[in-house]
């Protein structure tokens, strides 16, 4: 008995992707209508049948996506929340965002709720700490759910993990402030012993070995705050300092905060990098070089391979680092 044909066969017979096929079938208005006829010409083509009682029954027929994410008041996260629950909405799907607030406790709790009511799929920017009680409630109902930005040790080979490639991000931040002409430079932020301190920390280490410069680290907050007292605190005991790599653009933002009171001229004097590349970046003074971690296209990529799991029950890949860039503005060239 031949095998029944499948939706990768729909697929290959009608020239698109899987993805294409999963939206026509559940009725996606974001597929074109041209598209929609190809693939049910496909279908009949080659026979077919959509299974649509086990569709729903993996995909829960809530049409909710959960959003869990440890700090909303950075504007990082809004922008990326922002991108995924408007990419979701053209597909059909309402998102519930919840914020940790760092607070892995109030994670736990946020997680199980969802679970309750049923979400088809969850988004876990997940807050460090209590990890067997965070993961308890989708380990038992199996709801596919995806971690970004952070990964949690327990969660390895459990949720797909998906980020920028942040290694790469703080090699090439490093390189340009190297070109520039700077000789001492500084990392500021980043909580000490954090696996994402250490991944955005990784490639600013690798640089300054390469060219036999000893690294000045000086971690903390991930806030404006920190960046400003950082800032200060280069002036009096790091003089000598002539480039910084912040942990993020909030961190960036507060040194260029401090420098434009009381100094150094940053741009000139010192040449300062964030990561992430926030709107607050271009508004800044100057305006701040950043790696880019380009957010809505990272947001589209984790709805996608959120939504292929839900519909087809195909998990993405362990683990997916997007490529970043590097965008130069007159923080560090002047």
């Amino acid at each position: 008995m031949p095998n029944r044909p499948t939706i990768l066969d729909v697929a290959e017979k009608a020239g698109v992707s899987k993805s294409t096929v999963s939206l026509v079938l559940q009725g996606s208005k974001s597929v074109k209508e041209s598209t929609r006829v190809v693939v049910r010409q496909a279908m009949a083509d080659i026979g077919y049948v959509y299974n649509r009682s086990a569709a729903t029954l993996r995909s829960s027929s809530s049409g909710l996506i959960g959003l869990v994410i440890n700090d909303m008041r950075n504007p990082f996260f809004t922008e990326f929340a922002a991108s995924l629950q408007m990419y979701l909405a053209d597909q059909g799907y309402a998102t519930v965002i919840a914020n940790t607030d760092e607070d892995p406790k109030l994670q736990a709790r946020m997680i199980a709720s969802l679970v309750e009511h049923g979400v088809s799929g969850l988004v876990l920017s997940p807050s460090y700490g209590n990890e067997t009680e965070t993961l308890a409630a989708l380990a038992s109902t199996g709801t596919p759910a995806i971690q970004v930005f952070r990964r949690l040790d327990l969660a390895t080979g459990f949720l797909p993990f998906i980020a920028p490639d942040y290694e790469q991000g703080s090699t090439i931040a490093t390189e340009h402030l190297v070109s520039q002409g700077c000789k001492n430079i500084a990392f500021l932020g980043g909580l000490e012993g954090r696996p994402v301190t250490h991944e955005r920390m990784s490639g600013y280490l690798s640089v300054l070995k390469a060219h036999g410069m000893a690294p000045i680290i000086l971690t903390g907050e991930a806030t404006r705050s920190f960046g400003r007292s950082m800032a200060a605190s280069l002036r009096s005991t790091y003089p000598e300092v002539d480039g910084v790599l912040c942990f993020n653009d909030l961190v960036a933002l507060g040194v260029l905060a401090h420098c434009a009171e009381h100094g150094p001229k940053a741009g000139k004097q010192l040449k300062v990098i964030g990561i992430d590349d926030i709107e607050d970046c271009l508004d800044s003074f100057p305006p701040l070089t950043s790696v880019s971690c380009n957010i809505p296209e990272l947001a589209e990529t984790t709805a996608k391979k959120l939504l292929v799991w839900i519909t087809e029950g195909v998990a993405p890949e362990d683990t997916t680092r997007l490529p970043v860039s590097l965008t130069c503005r007159a923080s560090s060239i002047g």
